[in-house]
């Protein structure tokens, strides 16, 4: 069977730096951070981390009331990311009801804030009486993919994927992989999660959270460097229009970037601590999907999210794939960690390093960890390295706990 071309018409992002892929790349290209110190940590006793990436305040009324009641911020970041990428993608209600659009938009759990309202109200005196009906519809795990396709009509396919930080890399690669094989025309994907102190918290009792920053949040996290201290939550949304080539041209739709290549491959040897050989076979496959080799790569976007462990293993995995002249970096230190929303977001910024010829580099890198391997890392006063008149491909890699590995491989468009 032959399989089809799988282009990138539309992009949205609600990100801590704002709603809006113009919002997102601004910070990004600007070597801003968008950590922040959060003073209702303090509710959580305990807690060491005290900054993380929040969205600032959205105009949520233009959502119809009628859609808003049953989402939760999560939900809503997601439905507002995506009409930013329809918009772009020009979909209207023909593509949304022929059954040809499908919807592949995950998080990592329900609404944790709807959560903790619903226990305190039930625990209080064990009574159904303040409970609203709209409440199953933020808990449910596919809450934010129902919601998409409930706001704008979508009848094709959906599907909900949880993979905790790889939810949104696969959700793009199960896209990919659905629209080349002739089942969609075209599939909104992406991911999106919302913040609570409690997420924070969960990483903290790993001791995987960031707690010597506290007061100079911009200066963390830090992705594979010596001074690290641990990951920053994020919360935010991205969603990329993925859409057979043949589609786009027959649209006449503008082609932003292409998907080429995906792999996904489960680490069963410990669920928290990852295996580098695991990440490197899972780059491996991805590029042979691509039908691409090594050298053919022009840039990794690492997931690297700051933490002892996955830094080292990652960057051994990139070195045993690729030595140390390509280029990587990680956004991590810009966003902190968006958990599903992570790989839509990055994904966004990589596809538009590939269409600008410029890279972005890692925030708050100076001095290597030696224990990382020996890479060609983007650091922030490697002005030299960032800009070239062509780059023509980026591999992409989120990991999550609970051993899911993922690899995108984009390829910057040509007829």
């Amino acid at each position: 069977m032959q399989l089809k071309r799988v282009v990138i018409t539309g992009m949205g992002a609600i990100s801590p730096f704002g709603s809006g892929v113009a919002e997102l790349l601004s910070g990004l290209y600007q070597m801003r951070s968008a950590v922040r110190y959060c003073s209702e940590m303090n509710s959580v006793a305990g807690l060491r981390c005290m900054v993380a990436a929040r969205v600032p305040a959205l105009d949520v009324k233009q959502i119809p009331r009628k859609f808003r009641r049953s989402m939760s911020n999560m939900s809503i970041y997601a439905v507002l990311a995506a009409a930013e990428a329809m918009q772009q993608g020009q979909i209207g209600e023909q593509e949304c009801g022929s059954g040809r659009l499908g919807v592949a938009v995950g998080s990592t759990l329900a609404s944790t804030a709807t959560s903790e309202d619903f226990f305190n109200d039930y625990s209080s005196d064990h009574s159904l009486e303040r409970m609203k009906t709209s409440l199953f519809f933020k808990l449910m795990n596919h809450t934010c993919a129902a919601n998409v396709a409930q706001t704008f009509s979508i009848r094709g396919r959906l599907l909900a994927p949880s993979a905790a930080c790889a939810t949104g890399s696969q959700t793009i690669g199960y896209g990919y992989e659905m629209i080349a094989a002739g089942h969609q025309d075209m599939m909104l994907c992406g991911g999106a999660d919302e913040y609570h102190p409690l997420t924070s918290a969960t990483f903290d009792i790993m001791n995987a959270g960031s707690n010597g920053y506290n007061d100079k949040p911009q200066q963390t996290p830090r992705p594979f460097s010596a001074e690290r201290d641990g990951m920053v939550c994020g919360e935010g949304s991205g969603v990329l229009l993925l859409e057979s080539l043949s589609s786009a041209l027959e649209r006449g739709a503008t082609i932003l970037g292409e998907v080429v290549g995906f792999a996904s491959l489960t680490d069963t040897g410990n669920i928290a601590n990852p295996d580098s050989a695991v990440m490197a076979d899972c780059m491996r496959l991805a590029m042979k999907d691509a039908k691409v080799v090594a050298e053919q790569i022009d840039y990794v976007n690492a997931h690297a999210t700051a933490t002892e462990q996955g830094d080292i293993a990652e960057s051994q995995a990139i070195a045993a794939v690729f030595g140390d002249k390509t280029a990587v970096s990680s956004l991590k230190g810009h966003l902190g960690h968006t958990l599903a929303a992570s790989g839509a977001l990055e994904s966004i910024a990589t596809l538009d390093m590939l269409r600008c010829g410029q890279l972005v580099p890692t925030l708050n890198l100076t001095e290597v960890d030696t224990r990382c391997a020996s890479l060609n890392y983007l650091k922030c006063d490697d002005s030299d390295k960032l800009g070239r008149d062509t780059f023509n491909y980026a591999l992409k890699n989120n990991f999550a706990l609970g051993g899911v590995n993922t690899s995108l491989v984009f390829r910057r468009y040509t007829k």
